[in-house]
Formats: structure tokens, C-alpha cells, sequence
């Protein structure tokens, strides 16, 4: 964190700029510093790491909360952390970017459906520290006065210290006003075992409604799941970074022709090596 001097912080969201968990996230980073908010004009949920290319983005600026420079955008999370660093900070990068607080759980396998985490994903892609925040409470008017003191604490971990470049974190909050503490975990092995509901319209023509249910396979307490199901906030470290480093030495040892395709590359038409 710069001295003397109040850190830059960006506000995202998927819930929508009007939604009760920005306004608490807000309210929090207007106690750390200056805060600049850019976020969808209506829901953005599960859109994850989606962009908009079809069509133009619209971009306007807001007023809705005293003291605070705000933006909403027509396109997806990660849109706004992009016409952020581009429109608003013009290249110049915030300290911070913070995304959420989600409404629902943002814990395991929704990392890679959240449009929430997508957003703070994309602001650790441009060497941001970013953090998603989410609570476990789909209600619109959710209460997130008992987490604040926690996101606090956290976004000022990270401004003093940093992440390691590539990293970011995942921080999910159970529901109730009872938290026990903070975990660090790891993410769960779980998974939705998910169904369709099939519907008729009006016209007899079928259409559908993704359901399911959250299914842990993990059996491990040192996970995000196990803290959240026994009262704890969870904190996650999180990569963009999908490779599978410790495939590779296994995918060496196979025979997928490499030699001969070599060959086939340095050899001219006639069989003359052109190596």
C-alpha cells in the first residue's frame, strides 16, 4: 500500500450495481480509500469469465452513493474491470479490486461458473490485488453487517502485503450473524449433480430449468466447504494459471510422434534434410 497517500480501490460485482452486497462492500472500502465502482446495470450471475464482442457496451456514469465515482455497465463482470482499467483508471491501475459481496456462496467448483470470482480474476490478470467476497444468502435484502469487519481486515492484509502475482483470493462468508473465525483452505472436491426441469409453454413446446444439488465428495476439514459448514469464513487462495503442471511429466513419457513429425517438418519434397 502507498504511504501516505489513501489507496485506489475498484468496486465489481455480478448482482448488479443496485444490489445490497455492493452498497456493504462499498461502505467498507469508502473506511480504506478512494473508491471507484463499475458494475453490470442488472444481474450478472453465473456468467463467469464471459466478455462481450457481438454487440457494444454501453457506459454511463451513476449517482447513487455520496462520495463514490460510479459506472454501470451493459456487459458482464468482467467487462466492467476492463472498461475500468482502460475508460476510468485509463491504464493506470487501482491498488485494489474487490468484487461482491455476492449473494450465494462462491465456494469449490462455483469458482468457475461465478461471475463474482471472474471479476477478481480479471483484475489479478492485470497484476491487480483482487479478492471476491460472497455470503451464503440469496435474499435481496441480505444482511452483511456481520461480515464487514472481516472484509476490512482482510483488504488491508492484502494492501499492506500484497499476493503473489498470479494469485487472488476467494473469501466466502456463512449465514447468520455467528461467524467463529477465518479458515484458509483449499477448494473442495464437490461438484452439482444437476437435472433439467422440463416445462411445456403456452404452445406445447418444451423448454427448461437448470436444478440440482450440491454434492461434496470431499471428506477432508480443510476445506472451504467443511469451514463454511461449521460457521467459519473461508478464505482461498486462488490461480488463473489452468495448467496442470504435474501432467507434464507424464504426457513426456508417451509416444505421440514427436520424432517423426520433427522429421517430416526439416524434410524437404524430395527427402533432402533440410536441417
Amino acid at each position: 500500500m502507498k504511504k501516505h497517500t489513501k489507496p485506489t480501490i475498484l468496486v465489481v460485482n455480478d448482482d448488479g450495481i443496485t444490489a445490497t452486497g455492493i452498497k456493504a462492500l462499498l461502505e467498507v472500502m469508502q473506511e480504506i480509500g478512494t473508491v471507484t465502482v463499475v458494475a453490470p446495470d442488472g444481474p450478472q450471475s453465473g456468467m463467469g469469465h464471459a466478455i462481450t464482442i457481438g454487440k457494444p457496451l454501453r457506459f454511463s456514469k451513476v449517482d447513487l452513493y455520496e462520495g463514490v465515482e460510479m459506472y454501470k455497465c451493459s456487459g458482464t463482470p468482467v467487462d466492467c474491470v476492463k472498461l475500468a482499467v482502460n475508460k476510468v483508471f485509463k491504464g493506470k491501475k487501482p491498488d485494489l479490486c474487490v468484487s461482491g459481496i455476492n449473494h450465494g456462496l462462491n465456494n469449490s467448483i462455483n469458482v468457475i461458473y461465478s461471475g463474482t470470482m471472474s471479476a477478481a480474476v480479471e483484475g489479478a490478470i492485470e497484476k491487480i490485488p483482487s479478492i471476491g467476497f460472497s455470503l451464503d444468502d440469496f435474499d435481496p435484502d441480505a444482511d452483511f453487517s456481520h461480515c464487514k469487519k472481516f472484509v476490512k481486515q482482510i483488504a488491508l492484509q492484502v494492501l499492506e502485503k500484497g499476493l503473489p502475482e498470479g494469485t487472488l483470493l476467494n473469501v466466502n462468508f456463512p449465514k447468520g450473524n455467528q461467524i467463529k473465525g477465518i479458515k484458509i483452505c483449499r477448494q473442495a472436491n464437490a461438484k452439482w449433480a444437476e437435472d433439467f426441469d422440463e416445462r411445456k409453454d403456452p404452445y406445447n413446446r418444451p423448454y427448461y430449468w437448470l436444478t440440482g444439488v450440491f454434492e461434496n465428495y470431499d471428506k477432508g476439514e480443510d476445506t472451504d466447504v467443511w469451514a463454511l459448514n461449521h460457521g467459519y469464513a473461508s478464505v482461498v487462495p486462488v490461480q488463473f494459471d489452468l495448467t496442470a503442471h504435474h501432467v507434464i511429466p507424464i504426457l513426456n513419457s508417451w509416444d505421440l510422434g514427436n520424432g517423426e513429425a520433427e522429421i517430416e517438418r526439416i524434410s524437404g519434397p524430395d527427402g533432402t534434410n533440410l536441417g
